[in-house]
Formats: structure tokens, sequence, C-alpha cells
């Protein structure tokens, strides 16, 4: 009997089973490939942006050193050197609809209460480098794996969840899906998905052309699709306005592939050799809960959406992160009632929003003279430094507010990566998965109550800049869910400490 069986070995299953081995919960992994590595997830079709959100998340894990290094990512591009000096606006910036941010015009100072650190911007990394850093990590703490093992039934009652994988059943307390967007997990789970169909069929491929100078580098959007060309060779990535009628329905071939190149291109660019290829759609989707009874869903498997903006592993990271602790809680009985229903309420309206973000800018890079009239209009907008910092935080992952029923304006955010004197940080008081009692006030009335909890780390002493505040509560995800000022009260402390970790152990 397992504490929790992850179906899906993807960057998300094992973000979140490293969540759980870090929290003594025993989990199991079953995987449907047989092999971790494909040239889908290698460079350049497996070409992945992390936001700062993302970013944020495994240098709170301590995983960040290690992703860089698999990225091929300098340390400097992503935060601060160690005397504390803050970088400057930020560099790896997204774009909306195709139409590249000038970093230029972000107002960084936007991004309420950001100190600097060293998770302060977000990489381009690849899906291979993501799922070896997570994979090791889940692998060291405890977590088994089995590949070549796919989900095939699963039944539950009230105490536990029987998967049947591989001809093998597996029993488990809790069952979390997180095996992708044609979810496995999900259907015999009985979630309902719902959402809007395609527009288009979109392509990645690895390929040689004949003429490669007649295709401009970055992304280009024409008058009857779009394609995009980066920098390694022969990388093609196109969008085919047909409905999404194409997708997964004939091989990709290297005359089909042509003749969508010259359609959406408008020249006659030549392809000679297809080494690789991919297609995918835009359809939005998204289960209405994403909790039914023992079985959970996270990434792919709870919401799916077109890759514009790069939005959707950030997604799962977020997802993996939110649900990893309160499902430890809960397998270990010190959850406070109903923490586990938090996990739709928060993560659940993020993921409808990132949907409607995919939807808009489907709909400002579909052809013809409409579309083309809102893309003028969104494209002088973006000429703005309001426009442009819009942009920068939605994608940034650092703008999502969760909904704690708090008027205090930094609570439900990310906590600001606060700098003691002797050099800790925020985020290694948070590589061990505990909440944390931030206390820049040395009340001992505070410490006292902080310290009754058990699994809650308390942290006293003066910080280079506190931001105003007395004292935060941090859950183990790095959301803010109490703060107090200069004279903190120990009773609404104590009040948000039970909501979060329940009843103090002494």
């Amino acid at each position: 009997m397992f504490d929790v069986v992850i179906a899906g070995a993807g960057p998300v299953g094992l973000f979140l089973a490293g969540e759980l081995a870090l929290a003594d919960c025993s989990v199991l992994v079953l995987e449907r490939d047989q092999e971790p590595t494909s040239p889908l997830k290698a460079l350049p079709l497996g070409l992945r942006g992390l936001n700062a959100g993302s970013v944020e998340a495994f240098y709170r894990r301590g995983m960040l050193e290690g992703l860089l290094k698999a990225s091929g990512v300098d340390k400097e591009q992503v935060g601060v050197e160690s005397d504390g000096h803050e970088s400057p606006a930020p560099r790896g910036v997204s774009h909306f609809a195709g139409m590249r941010l000038n970093a230029a015009n972000i107002d960084s100072s936007a991004v309420e209460y950001r100190l600097p650190g060293p998770a302060m911007e977000g990489i381009m990394t690849s899906l291979e480098a993501v799922g070896t850093v997570v994979e090791e990590r889940a692998i060291a703490l405890g977590a088994q794996i089995l590949r070549g093992t796919p989900v095939e039934a699963v039944t539950q009652d009230d105490d536990t969840v029987s998967v049947r994988a591989g001809g093998r059943d597996y029993q488990a307390r809790w069952l979390v899906g997180c095996d992708g967007g044609r979810s496995t997990v999900r259907r015999l789970a009985g979630f309902d998905f719902v959402g809007t169909q395609p527009l288009f069929t979109g392509y990645v491929a690895r390929v040689t052309f004949d003429d490669p100078q007649q295709l401009d580098l970055g992304f280009n959007l024409t008058p009857t699709g779009m394609y995009l060309r980066t920098p390694f060779e022969g990388h093609l990535g196109m969008m085919d306005f047909d409905g999404g009628t194409f997708d997964r329905s004939q091989p990709l071939t290297r005359e089909h592939l042509q003749t969508v190149l010259r359609r959406v291109s408008g020249t006659d660019a030549t392809i000679s050799e297809v080494h690789l290829a991919s297609s995918f759609t835009d359809r939005a989707m998204q289960t209405t809960t994403y909790r039914n009874g023992r079985v959970l869903l996270a990434g792919d498997a709870a919401h799916i959406h077109s890759p514009l903006g790069g939005q959707g592993l950030n997604l799962g990271i977020g997802d993996a992160m939110n649900l990893g602790w309160k499902l430890a809680a809960t397998v270990h009985q010190t959850a406070p009632e109903n923490l586990l229903d938090t996990y739709t309420a928060e993560r659940h309206p993020v993921g409808a929003a990132i949907l409607d973000w995919s939807r808009a800018q489907v709909a400002t890079m579909n052809p013809g003279p409409n579309a083309a009239a809102l893309r003028r209009l969104i494209h002088d907008l973006l000429d703005t430094r309001d426009g442009t910092t819009h942009v920068f935080r939605n994608t940034s992952g650092l703008s999502h507010r969760y909904d704690l029923g708090s008027d205090q304006p930094l609570v439900g955010r990310t906590a600001p990566d606060f700098r003691f004197c002797d050099g800790t940080r925020l985020g290694d008081l948070l590589r061990d998965g505990q909440g944390v009692t931030l206390d820049f006030t040395g009340d001992q009335r505070l410490r006292g109550t902080a310290t009754a909890w058990k699994g809650l780390r308390y942290a006293a002493g003066p910080v280079s800049d506190d931001l105003g505040f007395g004292a935060l509560l941090i859950r183990p995800d790095g959301i803010v869910a109490w703060t107090g000022d200069h004279d903190p009260d120990s009773n609404a402390f104590r009040c948000a400490a039970q909501r979060w970790f329940g009843e103090p152990a002494s």
C-alpha cells in the first residue's frame, strides 16, 4: 500500500513526487513510456520557457543550480550576485500572440512586494532538462518510478484507490493523474472536461530547408497563419487555421508540411527532409474540479490549451507546488478540515485565466480583417509602458493572488525572498517543505505561539528590507498566509496557523 500513486512521469508528476517524498510519503510513479528521454523532449523541439514563478519554485526546493546547469544557463541571467545587489530590469520576457515585449517598457516595480534574490527571472530550458532535475530529486528522496506501465483501470472506495497498470494492481490511499492532455486517469475516474474546440492545427518540426533564407527568424504573422523559425538549425513551428482537423489524423509527411509552410509563409520555401515532427491544437479544456474522491489531477491532465506564451508547463509546476504539501498533510492526518479542497479552490481559477489568455492570443492571430485590426490595437498597447507591464505581470507567474479571505495586501501572494543579515534567505528556509514563521520583531509572545506547531519553522532576526512588515506566516509552497505589523497579534497568528496547519502539537 502506497500513500500516493502518481500516473505520469513528466515534469509535473515528478515534481509532485519529490514534494510528497520530501514530506515522508511513500510514492509510486507509473509511466506509460519505456524510456525517460525522447527527441521531442530534447532541444530544439522540447524547448520550453519557465517563468519567474516556476524558477522560484525550483529555487525554494534547492533545485535551481541543477536546473540552470542542465539548461545551459548562466546563473547571472536569473538572479543577483552574492552581495545582494538588485538585478537590472527583466531581460528574458515573453510575447503576446507572437508580438514580443520590449523589456525596456516593463515597470518591474509593478510586481508587488518583490525583493532581489537568486530567482529573479524566467529561463529558456527543455523538457529533457527539467525532467532530469526533478527525477533525480524524486528518486533521491525515495520515490519509486515504474516505466512501461500504462494505467488500465482505476477504482476507489472511501479509504483506498486501486490502480491496474501494466497488468498488475497497485493500492494507494490517493491517486494523482499527471498523465497529460489525453489523461487516462481523468477518463477512468469520471472527471468532466469542458471548454472550447480548436481553431488551428499547430506543428513543430526539425527539418532541412533547401532555402532557409526565404524564412525570417522569429514569430511571423501572415495573412494566412503563422510560422516560427528559431536560431536552432531546421527548427520550424507553424499554425494553420484549419479548425484543428489535421492534428493526429494523418501522417506528418514532408509533402504536407511543405504545403502548410508555403501557405502560411507566403513563400515557395522548400523542405527537403523531415527529421522529426509533431502536431497540436489550441483546444482549451479544463476539468470542472481537480478532485474526485481520492483521485486528483494536476498539469495537462486537468487543463489543456495552446502552447502560445509557454504557460502550460508553468501552470503544471504551480499545481504540483500547491498540491504537494496539502496532500502530504492529509496523508499524515495532520491537515485541518478541508485543506485538500483548497487545491481546486486556488488552482482552478488560475488555470481558467490561462485558458482565456491562450484563447485571446489565438483570436488575435486568426487570419482575416477583424483579427488584423485587433492585432494593430494590441500592438499599439504593447508599445506603451502600462501595456507591456500588464502582459509581463500576467506571464511572469508572480502576480497570482489566491483569495485566502484576508484584506492584508500580501496575503495570498508569493512571499518576497527576505534576506537575513547572516545571509540566510527565505528560499533557504523553505527547502525542506515546511511552513515558516518570519519574525522581524523579536516578540517573545509570537515566538512562544509559533513554536507550538510541529513542522512549522520559526526564524527571527533583522532583515535587509522588511517591506514594513513585522512578522509573516509562510505556507510550504511559499504563499503568505498571514502578516502582522511591528506589534503582531499572536491570537491572529494562531487562527491563521490553525487554518493551514491544524492544531498545535504542544
